[in-house]
């Protein structure tokens, strides 16, 4: 934050870094293990007196002396001038905690370059003990300059106590010091026989060729497995988090773990290759081949080690955006304008912000980022964003539960304004939707004769919206699967509920009679749940009507798992089809009573804002292959899964299927948390600090399309998620502590997660989704007024099932939804295709959209008006928001 930004843009990321870095350090290794090369070679020479093994020797000195001296100082000092200008701030803390050692180390490749000179320079002058003592002293000047070199670097993966102590002697015998000098080594001498084979087998003299091609070969074997000892032995000395970011965080360095691995037996296979005897040419060819593998090897390496510091420059001290760790709560406050000292601009407006977001780019981006260019390139990262919020999300969620790249640093207007300008600037402007306004649709409202009418027919469904996925070809949340409730009362002084002699029958709108035409659950139902799924969801045309069976313990008749989707024929977008029920005489046939409600179901989910792709219905609803494939290789590269794969050859799968889930009585897998604490304990750390938006740009209640989820009073009077189910992230916290509770581990997801309506996290009760909800009377004490507007329903839960508002009945065996309508659409509910089409049962037997039964219509049931508060205390009040009211569509 103290020094100027270099500003890249194709070779950005680490690319300049990279290409330097893996040169040099493959000649540097060469250069120690060459050394020693040389001497043995020479001495062996001289032990078998044989002038074409002392030509050799000559000849692989001047290679030797051209490589390491002028390729090798070039790309060191190369590495110096681009550390120095992508990570001033690293170079800076290197420099003056190490500078003693760097002092050293240059001392010792300035006697490097003095001995290497002087023994090609002497060859056959020198008499031959002197010459090799000087060969001995090159070797000791290389090796003692790889033990300097090696404490620094690997200070800046594993500090050890000098992070403690800042002493120079704990930061340069750092825990990787030992493994890593003599895994560096042996990696040298491997290298040693790799750079021999190549100069042997350019020899001219196919005997000579042969002979020293042999020679070179046997310099491998011991190496080799005491490099795989000390392999083990330096991967096992890496501190545990920087390890775990190699093996099960970063897919990136997966694949260099990979590469490491497979080349491993490569690189020594083809060395015993050419211990055959071959052609000159052959042998050439694969000895040059040889070397870009063993290029390939040690860069792959490099890669590991440097990846494995992420998300730091230096571990816990310096993150890879050159911000201090000391600094960040600071940054955090203050914000990023304000403590950077480059940037000319202190606080954003609307006519500087994409401006301000590209500085932020170059600050917290570049450094890794590339734009594109060969190595990290944002743009293929940041395609699927459409839109500024969803890229916004995933910026705010950075380093939080893969912790491979740092957190964001700044404040939520410096967030966007960087949001912004990757989506606006480099990919050409934001996917925006615009706000739709869905036609009103016209219904018919059954009608109803309180003269003369026998029983009222009370019906609903028992959720005000089911949310649903048509991602079925890939992937499944919930299956189409509405459920319709309904109770039949006998009208009279003393009215009855109706549970014997009849039969209740449901009926959906024409139109949607066959869902399977436009989702395709039901082709791969049984692979989606592992088994053909009961009766109502069957093939087309089956389940939309029937017979509602009896629940004796609620006294109501149920149709549950109805098949409904939100897509009529005619190709529109639908989420509230209407059911017409039926009461009928069993005996007569005759029908006593008739009612009509919507089954409300959505796929106006917004993950698409996240995970790429467009509506797939009508512009305004659905998944498209791209978001819900975009969505599974996410899932398998963080967890590790083949779901991808499964789903391309026509395997899809239940989310439940793993994870348990009580909606649907999964039992998942053992240690895995319930689909809704992982669903929800995940997208919370990507939407912290945020109001109801957190909600509805995931669930079907978009403020630009035409579903809501909440539909009923509590918005009309101004409430919305928030008020009863907390804020996101005291939602999720209270479905993770319940899985922490079991044993499972979620501590990852809750790290980051700081409680809003409570002050600490221990103060959250735990609960278990569907079951324990929040409870109408923790605001509506003994049924009154709540006691203030600020009132909350979260953390104070039901019990059980029995307690939840969808499930509970009164005092006299009335279910609470049927008088007062469906959880988040409860009457006077508003529409957006028809004011009233959430309202049809009060609208039919009472002429208002109020509750059944409001303002002391009791004689609606009764026949007579009532003085006796019978369903349940202070019913008899009038109704507070009568500016609510309506009597009509």
């Amino acid at each position: 934050m103290n020094y100027p930004v270099w500003e890249l843009t194709t070779l950005g990321g680490g690319f300049l870094i990279a290409l330097i870095s893996v040169i040099h350090v493959y000649i540097a290794h060469f250069a120690v293990g060459g050394g020693l090369f040389l001497v043995l070679t020479e001495r062996k020479a001289y032990a078998e007196n044989s002038s074409a093994m002392l030509e050799y020797t000559k000849k692989h000195a001047k290679f030797f002396l051209l490589l390491t001296m002028v390729a090798g100082g070039v790309t060191g000092v190369g590495i110096w001038f681009i550390i120095s200008l992508l990570s001033p701030a690293g170079t800076s803390i290197l420099i003056h905690n190490f500078v003693f050692a760097w002092a050293t180390e240059w001392v010792f490749f300035l006697a490097e370059i003095v001995a290497l000179f002087i023994y090609y320079y002497t060859f056959n002058r020198l008499d031959k003990e002197k010459h090799l003592l000087i060969g001995w002293l090159y070797f000791a000047f290389a090796w003692l300059s790889l033990f300097v070199i090696n404490g620094v670097i690997d200070f800046m993966l594993a500090p050890g106590n000098w992070l403690n102590t800042h002493n120079f002697w704990d930061g340069f015998f750092n825990p990787l010091f030992w493994p890593s000098l003599f895994f560096r080594t042996f990696i040298a001498f491997i290298l040693a026989s790799l750079f021999g084979l190549v100069t042997a087998t350019f020899l001219k003299d196919s005997t000579a060729r042969q002979k020293m091609v042999r020679y070179c070969v046997k310099w491998l074997p011991i190496p080799f497995l005491l490099m795989l000892v000390c392999a083990y032995w330096y991967f096992n000395s890496i501190p545990d988090a920087p390890r775990e970011i190699v093996l099960n965080v970063s897919p990136e360095l997966a694949r260099y773990l990979d590469w490491f691995l497979y080349l491993t037996p490569v690189v020594f296979l083809v060395a015993l290759f050419l211990a055959i005897k071959l052609p000159g040419s052959v042998q050439r060819v694969v000895s040059l081949a040889l070397l870009l593998i063993g290029l390939m090897y040690m860069g792959s390496f490099e890669f590991i080690r440097e990846g494995a510091r992420r998300p730091f420059v230096i571990y816990d001290v310096l993150y890879s955006n050159s911000i201090l760790k000391a600094n960040a709560e600071e940054i955090n406050k203050k914000g990023l304008l304000k403590t950077a000292k480059w940037i000319k601009y202190k606080q954003i407006t609307p006519e500087n912000e994409l401006e301000v977001g590209q500085k932020i780019f170059q600050l917290l981006c570049a450094s890794c980022h590339s734009i594109g260019g060969p190595l990290n390139d944002i743009l293929p990262l940041t395609k699927k964003f459409n839109s500024v919020f969803g890229l916004d999300s995933q910026l705010n969620g950075l380093g939080k539960i893969n912790n491979y790249m740092p957190l964001f640093f700044g404040t939520h207007q410096e967030r966007w304004a960087l949001a912004r300008y990757i989506v606006e600037e480099l990919h050409g402007g934001e996917d925006k939707q615009l706000a739709q306004k869905p036609k009103e649709l016209p219904y018919e409202i059954p009608p109803y004769d309180q003269e003369k009418d026998e029983y009222v027919l009370l019906a609903w469904n028992n959720l005000g919206m089911h949310c649903i996925s048509d991602s079925d070809p890939y992937w499944i949340l919930l299956p189409p699967a509405n459920d319709l409730y309904a109770q039949l009362i006998r009208r009279g002084e003393l009215p009855e509920i109706v549970t014997e002699g009849v039969e209740l029958r449901y009926q959906v709108q024409a139109g949607f009679e066959n869902p399977s035409k436009h989702v395709r659950f039901w082709e791969f139902s049984k692979s989606l749940v592992g088994k053909e799924l009961p009766l109502n969801i069957g093939v087309s045309g089956n389940g939309l009507s029937g017979s509602m069976k009896l629940e004796e313990d609620l006294g109501a008749f149920v149709a549950d798992l109805v098949p409904v989707v939100p897509y009529p024929d005619d190709g529109s977008f639908n989420p509230y089809p209407l059911f017409t029920i039926e009461a009928v005489d069993k005996k007569t046939g005759k029908v006593l009573a008739t009612t009509r409600i919507v089954a409300p179901t959505s796929t106006e989910m917004g993950c698409k804002n996240c995970h790429g792709g467009k509506w797939r219905v009508a512009g305004v609803a659905g998944f498209t292959a791209e978001t819900a494939l975009d969505i599974l290789k996410v899932h398998d590269r963080i967890n590790k899964t083949n779901l991808f794969e499964k789903a391309k050859k026509g395997q899809p799968m239940l989310c439940q299927s793993c994870h348990p889930d009580p909606v649907l009585g999964t039992k998942g897998k053992p240690g895995i948390p319930n689909f809704p604490a992982a669903i929800h304990g995940w997208h919370a750390n990507y939407l912290t600090d945020r109001g109801p938006e957190a909600c509805f740009n995931c669930h079907p209640s978009s403020p630009t399309g035409p579903t809501e989820c909440l539909r009923g009073v509590h918005k009309q009077v101004g409430l919305d998620c928030t008020s009863c189910h907390g804020y996101l992230e005291d939602h999720a916290l209270s479905l993770l502590l319940h899985e922490q509770k079991q044993g499972k581990k979620v501590d990852k997801l809750m790290r980051y997660l700081k409680p809003r309506n409570v002050a600490t996290v221990e103060e959250i009760n735990p609960r278990i989704p569907w079951l324990n909800e929040p409870d109408c009377l923790s605001c509506h004490q003994d049924f009154q007024k709540p006691a203030s507007k600020n009132v909350s329903g979260f953390n104070t839960w039901t019990k059980d099932a029995n307690e939840l508002y969808r499930l509970r009945t009164d005092q006299a065996g009335l279910m609470c939804e049927s008088c007062h309508g469906a959880t988040h659409a409860n009457y006077p509910a508003r529409n957006l295709f028809g004011r009233n089409r959430d309202n049809i049962p009060p609208l039919q037997y009472q002429g208002t959209n109020l509750p059944i039964g409001a303002n002391k219509n009791c004689k609606l049931c009764h026949t007579i008006d009532m003085e006796d508060e019978g369903h349940h205390e202070n019913m008899l009040r009038n109704f507070r928001n009568m500016q609510l009211i309506s009597t009509g569509k």
